[in-house]
C-alpha cells in the first residue's frame, strides 16, 4: 500500500484516535489517584515513534506507584492494551509506563523539574483536559 491510499490513512487515523482515548484514560486514571499537574502531549508532529505522552506528578512513592498500577489496570483490563515496559518503578521518583504508542510519565516534583519534558518537548501540542479530570476538590 502506498502512503497516498486511503486504507492506509484511515489505518494511521485510527491508530492516533485508539493512542489519544488510551492516554485519556490515563490521564483520567491518573486523577482519580490524586496525580496532580496531569499533562497530555500530542507529539505525532515531534516523533514517528509514539503519539501521546502523559506527565503526571505525585507526592509520594506510595502515590506513584498507586498511580501506575491502577494506569495499567485501566489500559490493560479495560482497554485491552498491552504494558511493553517498564522504568523506575523500584527507585519510584520516575516511574514510565510504555504502551508503544502512548508513553506515560510520572513523577515527584524534584524529578519532573529536573526532565523538565514539557520544555524539552515544549513544541508538542497539549491536548485539552477540561472533559478529562476531576475538578480539584
Amino acid at each position: 500500500m502506498s502512503s497516498s491510499d486511503p486504507e492506509s490513512t484511515i489505518d494511521r487515523d485510527a491508530r492516533a484516535e485508539r493512542s489519544r482515548q488510551l492516554a485519556l484514560a490515563a490521564a483520567r486514571t491518573a486523577s482519580h489517584n490524586g496525580g496532580r499537574d496531569i499533562v497530555v502531549l500530542d507529539m505525532r508532529k515531534q516523533s514517528s515513534l509514539f503519539d501521546y505522552f502523559v506527565i503526571v506528578s505525585g507526592t509520594s512513592r506510595r502515590q506513584l506507584h498507586a498511580i501506575s498500577e491502577d494506569i495499567d489496570h485501566t489500559l490493560e483490563d479495560e482497554m485491552q492494551d498491552k504494558r511493553m515496559g517498564i522504568e523506575g518503578y523500584d527507585r519510584s521518583r520516575w516511574i514510565l509506563l510504555d504502551y508503544g504508542n502512548v508513553v506515560i510519565h510520572m513523577f515527584d516534583d524534584e524529578m519532573r523539574e529536573y526532565y523538565a519534558l514539557q520544555a524539552l518537548w515544549a513544541d508538542a501540542v497539549p491536548v485539552d483536559l477540561t472533559d478529562v479530570l476531576e475538578p480539584p476538590i
